[in-house]
């Protein structure tokens, strides 16, 4: 049955409007939204003092709940699916670490099988980040498994995700990296350069060459610098590619996010959690792929070298720490979160924002920026 949300305030895929309706279609998809001298004849259902905004994209997310794309069954991954709904969630690419090759096929083994079965939050392809990768800053990746880029494997492990592996972080100065770049762009993956010791020439190569984006900025990278341009200058400094951000407090301080924001445009920035099993969790021990891990003070650490390993943060936490911090408005937050990652993913005709047509999945919010509802093909499926 179609009906009809009214509320504040919409936050649409071009505008934001004060007030009005907004049609769900009995096909779980969005009609058009109405001003509130429009009033539509049908069911109504009220939202007073709330906001009404697309549910949130995260291309760059390893778990939660204590389960992970690297071990999980598809149970333990439709669990997950389902646990995404409490962050304000619809939409989400299962992120890997890097593992043997046995290990990485496997997954695409799953996801591949199990493609369009999850019951939450909606999987929207796979990312996987490396193993084309550099040791000195693999962070909490495993050196062991790091190599060069290798376009035939990673063609085979495609085909068994039956195409769903959509994206891949790597580090430009590995041999061969440009030519790999230029094929599986052409073949439309996504790629994200990271964990990485290139210098500013390296990585300019490798956007040039078709990555289109940069992974954690300023994480798993050397700093940016006026002497010697590293990466983490180019990601600041070239034109038309979109930044990954880790908005938790603790992977870049406030201060450098309010820089880099500014300078590159919210439009820019995709707003990412790089989440680990021990998301919506209690502090205490956990693995990340095969390293021990402890979680204490909102900061998830390798127990070997005490590495920032992941995160703990939930995207709807990353969206209102950009506001409370004073650093974006609530559409600017809210837009860094859905249209931004859909977008530099190449799946924004998925999901992403709220448009005649589109599944029906939104998010009610509080004025403070608190979710209090989730709603995934026009069926409320979370309530705070």
């Amino acid at each position: 049955m179609t009906y009809y949300i009214h509320a504040d305030k919409f936050f649409l895929e071009n505008t934001t409007e004060d007030g009005g309706y907004l049609e769900v279609q009995d096909n779980g998809k969005f009609g058009f939204y109405y001003s509130e001298k429009e009033k539509p004849t049908g069911k109504i259902i009220d939202y007073p003092g709330k906001w009404i905004a697309p549910g949130l994209v995260d291309t760059h997310v390893h778990g939660s709940l204590n389960e992970d794309v690297m071990k999980s069954d598809w149970k333990g991954i439709n669990h997950l699916s389902e646990g995404f709904l409490q962050s304000g969630v619809t939409s989400w690419l299962p992120t890997t670490y890097t593992a043997g090759a046995d290990t990485l096929t496997r997954i695409c083994k799953m996801f591949g099988k199990h493609k369009g079965e999850e019951t939450g939050a909606k999987i929207q392809g796979l990312h996987f980040e490396g193993p084309y990768f550099t040791a000195e800053h693999a962070g909490a990746e495993n050196p062991k498994y790091l190599l060069d880029p290798d376009l035939q494997q990673f063609n085979a492990w495609r085909a068994e995700s039956k195409n769903l592996l959509n994206k891949i972080s790597l580090a430009p100065e590995r041999k061969g990296s440009r030519e790999f770049i230029r094929q599986v762009v052409q073949e439309g993956v996504v790629v994200s350069l990271g964990h990485s010791s290139a210098d500013f020439s390296q990585a300019a190569a490798g956007i040039e060459a078709g990555a289109t984006m940069f992974t954690h900025t300023f994480n798993g990278m050397p700093d940016p610098s006026h002497h010697a341009p590293t990466i983490s200058n180019a990601a600041m400094a070239l034109h038309n590619v979109t930044d990954e951000l880790i908005c938790d407090g603790h992977h870049v301080k406030k201060e450098m996010v309010r820089a880099l924001i500014q300078l590159k445009g919210p439009g820019h920035i995709a707003l990412i959690t790089d989440c680990m099993e021990a998301g919506m969790m209690p502090d205490g021990d956990y693995m990340l792929g095969e390293l021990p891990v402890y979680v204490k003070e909102g900061m998830a650490r390798l127990k070997t070298n005490h590495n920032l390993a992941g995160s703990i943060l939930q995207l709807k936490t990353a969206v209102k720490n950009l506001v409370d911090w004073n650093i974006a408005t609530p559409q600017e937050a809210i837009m860094m979160a859905s249209y931004v990652p859909a977008k530099s993913a190449k799946i924004l005709a998925n999901c992403g924002s709220i448009a005649p047509d589109k599944a029906a999945d939104f998010i009610v919010l509080n004025p403070d920026m608190t979710l209090s509802e989730t709603y995934l093909n026009g069926v409320s499926r979370y309530q705070a």
